[in-house]
């Protein structure tokens, strides 16, 4: 499978084209609603979004509720673009443009060496598109990639263990009680304590003008053993994921399992063992890799931590050089959020889910989804016996 996002911030929609999935995928368009609705929510989020409230349209690849195995298109109308239509339009306005032209790059963000890269003179040629509006794109491809894990039992949720200096204390608990406890939470935290201490934290950003960053966690369970590969790089799928993670806006590490931890400790308590059971086949009696050995699933819950940085528009701006004038300013203050650690979450649980899922179907080829589950269901009793 593979998909192209297109569109700005603040141009009229958010386009999606997604190729190669099967045919016969139950196609339910609240569900893709759902997850966009999700990313919207977070304690710390700005002004936006009380603007927009993303629904998806879809507009090819799908008829009577179901894919056809044609292209998927879907579109996020930019509702805030009522009031950008001369600064974001297809046609010129000389005087408006020349008004609303942005020549002061802003740190941490992608403005100067976008510039630089392709010729630009107006910052907002760059930082329309860098803008991380476009994860709601990419939290609608996830979305789909869903409605296909969930054919095939395989499930995920994802919560926050950081925001700034405030760490939750491990809560352990089964994953669909994992998921309904960081949906309730305004900071996706499962620790009750650290979530009143991250929120305590956030409004101390925001009154001084700062911003915060965070670490999310992501667990897949349901995963067969054997999705990705050993022989080559890029067919590694913890590689894969941790690209994937990496690429969401404001994202600077990737860790699974123990993660960073592993570097202090000795290999014994590190590598997990393998056992064996009559009916359930092969099984690891730890999971401090995180679901990976050679760049392939175990079969054990893949665990995968993200970490973000704080986002980089501040209401206290930075300093900055101007590209005309070459003279020092404040940085350009563009509307933001002082935290997005919470709807990071959600972004990250979705880029995950289309990893996974487009491993699922390099390994069990379909043209429908008859055929990938029953290929899956196959594969699991074969390899209970191994």
């Amino acid at each position: 499978m593979r998909y192209l996002t297109a569109g700005e911030s603040h141009g009229p929609q958010l386009t999606v084209i997604i190729e190669g999935l099967p045919s016969h995928l139950p196609f339910a368009k609240e569900k893709i609603d759902f997850e966009l609705a999700r990313r919207q929510k977070g304690y710390g989020r700005g002004r936006r979004m009380q603007i927009e409230k993303d629904q998806v349209k879809i507009m090819s690849g799908v008829r009577f509720q179901q894919t056809t195995g044609a292209p998927v298109t879907l579109v996020i109308e930019n509702r805030d673009f009522t009031h950008w239509q001369k600064v974001m339009g297809v046609d010129p306005i000389p005087e408006e443009a020349e008004k609303r032209r942005i020549s002061r790059p802003r740190p941490g963000h992608a403005d100067l060496n976008g510039a630089i890269k392709y010729g630009h003179r107006d910052l907002r040629d760059v930082l329309e598109r860098s803008s991380a509006r476009e994860t709601a794109a990419r939290v609608a491809v996830g979305a789909v990639a869903r409605l296909i894990l969930e054919e095939c039992g395989i499930k995920l949720a994802g919560h926050v263990l950081r925001i700034g200096d405030v760490a939750a204390e491990p809560v352990d608990l089964p994953l669909e009680e994992m998921r309904r406890v960081a949906e309730d939470s305004p900071v996706r935290c499962l620790d009750k304590k650290g979530e009143q201490a991250m929120m305590e934290a956030i409004d101390r950003a925001k009154k001084e003008g700062d911003s915060l960053g965070g670490i999310v966690e992501v667990v897949v369970e349901g995963a067969p053993v054997g999705l990705g590969s050993h022989v080559h790089w890029d067919r590694k799928l913890d590689a894969r994921i941790a690209q994937a993670v990496v690429s969401i806006n404001a994202f600077k590490g990737v860790e699974f399992g123990l993660g960073f931890s592993m570097a202090s400790l000795p290999g014994s308590e590190v590598h997990d063992e393998i056992m064996w059971e009559e009916g359930k086949g092969f099984y690891r009696a730890t999971n401090r890799l995180g679901g990976f050995e050679g760049g392939m699933t175990t079969g054990e819950p893949i665990i995968v931590r993200g970490v973000m940085k704080p986002i980089p528009t501040l209401y206290k701006p930075l300093k900055s050089v101007d590209i005309d004038s070459k003279e020092p300013f404040e940085a350009s203050i563009e509307r933001s959020d002082s935290c997005a650690v919470p709807a990071a979450c959600v972004v990250m649980e979705n880029v995950v889910a289309w990893e996974i899922a487009n491993a699922l179907l390099e390994k069990f080829p379909a043209d429908t989804m008859m055929e990938l589950t029953e290929q899956v269901k196959r594969y699991r009793e074969r390899t209970a016996q191994f």
